[in-house]
């Protein structure tokens, strides 16, 4: 399957004299660092190789919003491209600072889906020094597998991983039999947390709220269809694993967290009807209502309520009694790779 061009090293510079002398240009052990640019988020990770995994240097999460808008002009704005480019240059400092060794930076559905993704790509670039690759909704859905599959409840027959993202959902179905799963099928859905609140709204009113959360829970169920045409549920305990902010910011809802942890998020087993009940809770709020709930705030307060209705919608299509919660997903994929070295 593509992966995209391969990384480029990052660009750090005049090396100090010290280097030039000639020690070593990387100190040692090297560091590695993602960076996933989304429709919401621009998330970076930097890692150390340690043991069969990584620990963790540096991050930096920050909700941009780059597809702001972009259902209805079919571009990325003019805002949304300054938010993202700020955020970027504070990436491409810390990826100087960290001197990392080796990076990737990928973008996914909103640059892929902009008509001006690629001039978008050249200005970053020339800007920060970070050069994005556009990958696949394939290639989204397999570094998402590989960077939260660990997380998988023991069992057997397939289990199915999801990602719910800004502009785009991807369902992958797994054999996780062996070390390694492997990808039984997949599937890209157009509706993330960004585009679904776009084009459908919240409605005003409780009446106006219950209805056009019916309306997002009916637009996710037809384009998840193909999908769950091909399926063939085994008999059995079936397992669900999600990665988003979606899953972890309902699953501290859930918890009663009066600020988000990831220690006690990442790697949570949640009862499905508890996700339920907590999703259909945040859709009959008020905008104002959701802001003043704890994780969730201002900043998320407008597009949670989407990300509520595609959750319900994978929980009818995937009746498993437990949902896993996973805060991690494509760039620990991507550190996975190239510690392993896969650069692509």
């Amino acid at each position: 399957m593509p992966h995209g061009p391969a990384p480029k090293p990052v660009q750090t510079g005049t090396p100090p004299a010290a280097e030039r002398a000639g020690r070593p240009r990387w100190p040692e052990p090297r560091h590695f660092a993602a960076l996933d640019l989304g429709t919401n988020n621009c998330r970076l990770l930097i890692a150390r190789p340690q043991g069969g995994g990584f620990a963790v240097v540096d991050a930096f999460s920050r909700i941009v919003r780059l597809g702001e808008g972009l259902a209805t002009t079919g571009r990325l704005s003019d805002a949304a491209i300054d938010r993202t480019i700020a955020a970027l240059r504070i990436c491409a400092d810390k990826l100087k600072r960290r001197r990392v060794a080796l990076a990737r930076s990928v973008a996914t559905e909103a640059c892929r889906r902009a008509t001006n993704g690629q001039e978008f790509i050249e200005r970053a670039y020339r800007e920060t020094g970070i050069a994005l690759d556009i990958i696949t909704a394939e290639e989204e859905a397999r570094l998402a597998v590989l960077g939260c599959h660990a997380l998988l409840e023991p069992g057997d027959g397939p289990a199915l991983v999801f990602d719910i993202g800004g502009g785009s959902t991807e369902l992958v179905l797994l054999d996780s039999t062996e070390p390694t799963p492997r990808i039984l099928d997949w599937h890209s859905a157009p509706w993330g947390v960004v585009s679904l609140t776009e084009a459908v709204g919240h409605g005003e009113g409780p009446d106006g709220r219950a209805a056009a959360y019916a309306r997002m829970r009916a637009e996710v169920a037809q384009a998840f269809a193909p999908f769950v045409a091909r399926l063939d549920p085994p008999p059995g305990t079936r397992r669900l694993l999600g990665t988003s902010g979606t899953v972890t910011t309902l699953a501290s809802v859930h918890l009663g967290l009066a600020s988000y942890d990831r220690s006690v998020v990442d790697g949570l087993i949640v009862p499905s009807v508890a996700m339920r009940g907590v999703s259909q809770r945040l859709a009959h709020l008020s905008l104002a209502e959701r802001s003043q709930v704890p994780c969730i705030g201002s900043e998320r307060a407008d597009l949670v309520v989407a990300g509520c209705a595609i959750l319900e919608t994978i929980l009818d299509l995937w009746p498993a009694e437990r949902l896993g919660i996973a805060d991690r997903g494509i760039r620990e994929g991507i550190l996975r790779r190239l510690m392993n070295g896969r650069v692509a």
